[in-house]
């Protein structure tokens, strides 16, 4: 007989219930993924807004196991920065993920719509993502994924923290540091993981840095209209701080990225070292206005950035096969979303295969205005085109 509310008879940390409407009030539907809905609800008993996941348990089928063991690693996490999961409902036929609900927007949204924006500024983020990132790393958790979309303000305020989301893509490390799954989202992504080297939490860091140059001028370090040429640039670690965009940053705000986005992982900062770095600690980092030239720079570059995704990844996959992976892939493209191809290396998916789940679209003749209307504040919602693809 299932309980509401209450803990499973054998003694797991799912809650059973018949209905899960008995404990929550559903509002609106955030998102509408492949596998799942998330939408906004309040909790009867303390009026508390959360968004909850639901998973058919038919789309679990055969990965019970380790879907289990991944929201199990999820219920440790407890930062100030990274959005939690609350707790965990089941019925006979969905699993239900009730999570923190942030509702401060995006990044890029937040700093565009700024009148003052300085170094000093970007430091103070960038400082909460290295804590959060570090404290992962010290459970031995890589998110594998981080990018300005995955962090999110926690309220409208202005002195807001900022929250990481989107553990979609996270993993713990093993016994020996190392990984070997291709995955991340193409800008972000450390050159070893192209190059399909094993690779371990340097991972994160390479992110951080790619994320603290952007902050900074409003540009990507790495961009090329030919595939070819751009994960070229990845693989050698080749960026500029170029002028005059980069003319009034400081040179301790460019060591700190050159620390982050050092080519070789052994000698790429950790979250340890970067947060004693001067430009975080320090007092380095400058309190002139660069709203104009950061804010104009990230219009231009990630306006249109949703629309860019499914070419991304596209163009990611292609690089893919021509270092000859030797993966089966079965392609579903649809117009915007995550893309991740898997294979047997990874047990929740034992098939190799490419998806692209879309992020709250279920068909590819949404309209312009609608597409642009999204808004998400949830923790499920993944903003760009994660790249993942295991080697057989």
């Amino acid at each position: 007989m299932a309980r509401e509310n209450g803990e499973s008879s054998d003694g797991s940390w799912k809650k059973h219930v018949d209905d899960i409407k008995n404990i929550f009030d559903f509002k609106e539907v955030l998102g509408t993924g492949a596998f799942s809905e998330v939408v906004m609800a309040r909790e009867k008993a303390t009026g508390k807004m959360v968004a909850i996941k639901c998973i058919p348990k038919k789309a679990l089928k055969g990965k019970e196991m380790s879907i289990e063991n991944e929201i199990a690693v999820l219920r440790k996490i407890k930062h100030e920065n990274i959005v939690a999961l609350e707790d965990i409902y089941e019925s006979s036929n969905h699993l239900y993920l009730i999570m923190q609900l942030v509702s401060g927007g995006e990044l890029f949204d937040r700093i565009v719509e700024k009148g003052f924006y300085t170094e000093m500024d970007a430091s103070r983020l960038i400082r909460q993502v290295l804590d959060a990132v570090n404290y992962l790393h010290a459970m031995g958790i890589v998110h594998r994924d981080l990018k300005p979309e995955n962090l999110l303000y926690f309220s409208p305020h202005d002195e807001s923290k900022i929250m990481i989301s989107d553990f979609g893509l996270s993993k713990m490390e093993g016994t020996g540091g190392v990984m070997a799954t291709a995955c991340g989202t193409p800008g972000y992504v450390a050159p070893e993981v192209l190059a399909q080297k094993p690779y371990s939490k340097a991972v994160d860091c390479w992110s951080i840095g790619v994320i603290a140059y952007i902050l900074l001028c409003g540009y990507p370090p790495f961009y090329d209209e030919n595939d070819s040429k751009l994960f070229e640039q990845i693989l050698k670690a080749d960026y500029e701080f170029d002028a005059p965009y980069w003319d009034d940053i400081s040179d301790s705000a460019k060591d700190f990225i050159s620390c982050l986005m050092e080519k070789d992982p052994e000698k790429r900062f950790t979250c340890d070292q970067a947060l004693e770095h001067p430009w975080i600690a320090g007092g380095t980092a400058l309190c002139k206005n660069i709203h104009e030239s950061v804010s104009r720079q990230m219009r231009k570059n990630f306006a249109k950035s949703k629309w860019r995704q499914a070419f991304n990844a596209t163009a990611v996959i292609r690089h893919m096969r021509r270092l000859q992976l030797g993966t089966s892939f079965n392609s579903s493209i649809h117009s915007t979303g995550m893309l991740s191809a898997q294979s047997r290396e990874d047990s929740t998916h034992p098939t190799s295969f490419i998806t692209l789940i879309t992020h709250g679209w279920t068909s590819n003749k949404q309209s312009v205005q609608t597409f642009r209307s999204q808004t998400y504040y949830s923790y499920f919602i993944s903003k760009s085109n994660g790249i993942h693809v295991s080697e057989p």
